[in-house]
């Protein structure tokens, strides 16, 4: 029984780096954005516009993509409800979503590109001019988390739990 006890012991402790190798790697970005940091909110509505610009990186080794500090700051989401780019002319033309929103729901994409991807039977489309911005999402296993979005109306936010990054979202029924 003892030698037994050792050799599995020995042949535990042997897999031991397999098993480690390439952890905390998925992700190179900085410590305090995405890693599996879910936000308890989403974003305020944007008190004054900014002009979007190109790039989000609002610190070094930060995603170049609107993200989401594991303090809860949303960073890249301050253009305000004037801004064109979100206008819709028919907002929530396929209904609203009644899935789960926030925190408490966090849904796994189960296949797809940008202009139409699923989970949990429901469809999303990520908006034409930020597709770019998830280039790096998994689009058959990534963990999303959906908001409302509190400046664009018909929008939504899908942020990258992962990654911590979220682009805009429209939800296709």
């Amino acid at each position: 029984m003892r030698q037994i006890v050792v050799v599995l012991s020995a042949g535990l402790i042997a897999l031991a780096p397999a098993f480690s190798q390439g952890r905390g790697e998925e992700h190179k970005g900085a410590p305090d954005v995405g890693h599996g940091f879910i936000p308890q909110r989403g974003p305020a509505p944007a008190k004054k516009a900014v002009p979007t610009p190109a790039a989000h990186a609002d610190q070094p080794g930060h995603p170049e993509a609107p993200h989401v500090h594991n303090n809860g700051q949303w960073v890249g989401h301050d253009s305000g409800k004037n801004d064109a780019q979100f206008h819709l002319d028919h907002p929530f033309e396929h209904g609203r979503f009644t899935g789960g929103i926030g925190p408490q729901h966090v849904w796994r994409l189960t296949g797809g590109r940008p202009d139409r991807f699923g989970f949990g039977g429901f469809f999303w489309s990520v908006a034409p001019f930020q597709v770019a911005l998830c280039a790096d999402w998994l689009w058959d296993s990534d963990d999303i988390v959906i908001y409302d979005d509190p400046d664009h109306v018909g929008w939504y936010l899908a942020y990258n739990v992962r990654l911590g990054t979220y682009v805009h979202v429209m939800y296709l029924g």
